[in-house]
């Protein structure tokens, strides 16, 4: 690729890259009749939706015309991620099944992209066992699709730049929203919590926070493109560097934002400011997305996850006490090495005691690579299916219980979309989080509207305008 007026400053260098793809892809579109085609395929977190909102606005920008995968389109892009180890077997078996639909259409381009791309023994597997992949990139360097696939279409294949590290966070990109009446928002990159279950700081690299300076421009020019709902997205909001709770009060103020949220919080991070701050801003939603993962302080400190049993029981207290109402959702691991049957009950205690709206549960998953892949005392599987069981029928008791206090009470819902099951109703949800089904007219999607709640479902309701 011959390196002449190529800017050297991001994201201008992307830029270019963009032009010179659409120039690409309009010989290939009066060649063919139509345009290139493609899919993105997303896998794991809402950091990873985000990033593929970015692989599709760079895609749309260049001209290219996205369709479902059963389209068999032109270029395919799977955004992986790599927190549970059969994740890595999925992938395979999608790849096993593109190599199929390749070879009847040689021109498709396969590119994988993404947190699983990161681990060196992917890497290694990908050029042996799977050379129908055509593009390879990581979680460091997923603003320079435009870049790769011009080096793809034009000097062939395959393409893969892993990078291990980077000092160059680089947004201003083009984004194409599942909704448009809502906004993610990066304000930090990495972690360095080190939890001993966890490989996310070694695939998403240390932390790194945005100026705030340029987070409240992406929000304002979001507002500005209609979104009313930012979402402010980290591995860990509550560390970043330059005052979250004072960056939550900021984009609140911003014309034109009417929700903002956050995801996720560390425990041993949320300060009682940060409480103060969505007590006293009614924009902020009433919602808190607080990770308890164990109620056995012996376990969570075998974690790594720097908090104890009591201290989260008194963050959770000091957080009702300012905002009663507020929905506290969770993420909990059944079976983490060494996890005894007093450990299990000290989990369904804090779940008693702490009352989730929602808990999200998962089966321990040895991660290659992490420190607790090796501790003894691995926790026999029948052991931890009885567990997990028994936590999924006490977490989902809760819940329902939890969701019938808001009966007979009127809330402001986002509208998001015609209903599934019936369209003559439409979905929303609440600043709670809560999703609500109620009659409508589609005109009505984007817009905040007041529903009355009329009949709880367990994990949703039933309402009316």
């Amino acid at each position: 690729m011959e390196q002449v007026n190529i800017p050297v400053t991001e994201p201008d260098r992307q830029y270019h890259f963009m032009n010179l793809l659409s120039e690409h892809v309009f010989d290939m579109t009066s060649k063919n009749g139509t345009s290139p085609t493609f899919n993105v395929t997303t896998f794991g977190c809402q950091m990873n939706a985000h990033d593929s909102e970015k692989l599709k606005g760079i895609l749309t920008t260049a001209g290219f015309t996205e369709v479902s995968e059963e389209e068999t389109p032109d270029l395919v892009i799977l955004n992986t991620c790599t927190v549970r180890e059969n994740a890595n077997q999925k992938l395979y078996g999608h790849l096993g099944l593109l190599k199929s639909l390749k070879q009847k259409n040689p021109g498709m381009m396969i590119g994988l992209c993404g947190c699983m791309m990161q681990e060196s023994h992917v890497i290694e597997t990908i050029k042996s066992k799977y050379r129908h992949v055509d593009l390879v990139f990581g979680t460091h360097n997923i603003y320079k699709l435009a870049e790769l696939l011009y080096r793809l279409l034009t000097e062939g294949g395959p393409v893969i730049e892993i990078l291990d590290g980077t000092d160059t966070v680089v947004e201003a990109l083009p984004q194409k929203r599942k909704y448009p009446f809502k906004g993610g928002v990066n304000i930090m990159y990495g972690c360095n919590n080190f939890c001993t279950y966890c490989i996310v700081p070694y695939v998403r690299g240390r932390e790194k926070s945005r100026p705030k300076e340029e987070i409240l421009a992406e929000v304002s020019s979001l507002a500005k493109d209609g979104a009313k709902e930012i979402m402010l997205l980290g591995q860990n909001v509550n560390s970043y560097a330059y005052d979250f709770p004072g960056l939550l009060s900021e984009v609140a103020a911003i014309e034109g934002v009417e929700r903002v949220r956050f995801m996720t919080s560390h425990p041993k991070d949320l300060s009682d400011r940060l409480i103060d701050v969505i007590a006293s801003e009614e924009k902020i939603a009433r919602h808190i997305h607080l990770p308890v993962q164990s109620g056995s302080s012996a376990i969570l400190k075998k974690m790594n996850r720097v908090y104890t049993k009591e201290s989260y029981l008194d963050l959770v207290n000091r957080i009702r006490a300012k905002l009663p109402d507020i929905s506290i959702t969770t993420d909990i691991i059944v079976g983490f090495p060494g996890e005894t049957e007093t450990d299990f009950e000290e989990t369904l205690d804090v779940c008693r005691k702490v009352r989730y709206d929602q808990a999200f549960t998962f089966i321990y998953s040895k991660r290659t690579g992490t420190p607790a892949a090796v501790f003894p005392d691995q926790v026999p599987p029948e052991v931890i299916k009885d567990r997990f069981d028994r936590l999924l029928a006490t977490v989902n008791q809760i819940a329902t219980e939890r969701t019938a206090r808001f009966a007979g009470s009127t809330r402001s819902v986002l509208v998001e979309d015609i209903n599934r099951q019936d369209a003559g109703y439409l979905t929303g949800r609440t600043s709670e989080n809560l999703t609500v089904h109620f009659p409508g007219d589609p005109s009505l999607i984007g817009q905040i509207v007041d529903v009355k709640l009329t009949e709880p479902k367990g994990f949703y309701y039933m309402g009316e305008l």
